[in-house]
């Protein structure tokens, strides 16, 4: 099977000179769901921003046989959905409406379709009684639902996701965690939630000081608590 992610000798350092990333190399297949865990400053979020070019380093990364560079940009971020950490910094219309209908009618999609592609994303996340709401004033797990729908109602095939649990109660993660479960897409999961790990990837990646230090089933990488105490995780 050809992969859907390819990332091959990816490096990445800030301005100020830090190296975030350093060699990646990871391949992900259609309809996997894998992993990204490590400690605070591993690189797992830097990672993420790659896969649609929010991040530029040095390497080579491909997406759904694309290559990452200026011309296929915009096709990759239509095809990469990235679902960040703190809902806020994907809401920020009036209505949750106008929030999911933005990807499409960026996407140049008419009126009815736009309709159609909300209904869609909003049922899917089973928010569709919230079309009216205002976004901030609502819990963080619903937040958390609808910046999942406005991804979702541009049609991905690659969900990015970053810490999606973060900040959430027991109840809004199982609620989450069922979601993704339920979701067909290729994702690529930065998450601190071990739970979140166990049930919904079949794939860890390890990372330590932008490297990647281990990879494997999930099952055998979280289990292995010498691994998971060197790489500051226990």
């Amino acid at each position: 099977m050809e992969a859907i992610i390819d990332i091959q000798n990816l490096s990445y350092a800030y301005p100020d000179g830090k190296l975030a990333l350093d060699g990646i190399n990871l391949r992900l297949f259609p309809g996997e769901k894998v992993a990204l865990v490590g400690a605070n400053g591993a690189g797992k979020t830097t990672l993420l921003y790659h896969v649609n070019g929010i991040f530029t380093g040095t390497g080579s990364i491909r997406v759904d046989n694309l290559d990452m560079n200026k011309t296929n940009l915009g096709k990759i971020r239509a095809l990469v959905g990235v679902v960040f950490q703190n809902p806020d910094d994907q809401l920020f219309s009036s209505t949750v409406y106008e929030d999911v209908a933005f990807g499409p009618i960026y996407q140049g999609l008419d009126k009815a379709s736009v309709r159609e592609r909300v209904t869609q994303a909003l049922q899917s996340v089973s928010m569709e009684d919230y079309s009216s709401r205002t976004p901030y004033h609502l819990s963080t797990g619903e937040k958390k639902k609808i910046a999942i729908a406005t991804v979702l109602s541009m049609q991905p095939k690659i969900l990015v996701l970053d810490e999606p649990t973060a900040g959430l109660d027991p109840r809004a993660r199982r609620e989450l965690i069922e979601l993704l479960q339920q979701r067909p897409q290729t994702m690529l999961i930065a998450t601190h939630n071990m739970d979140l790990a166990r049930r919904l990837t079949s794939r860890t990646v390890l990372m330590n000081e932008g490297k990647i230090a281990a990879e494997g089933p999930t099952h055998a990488i979280l289990e292995n608590e010498a691994l998971l105490s060197a790489n500051g995780l226990v």
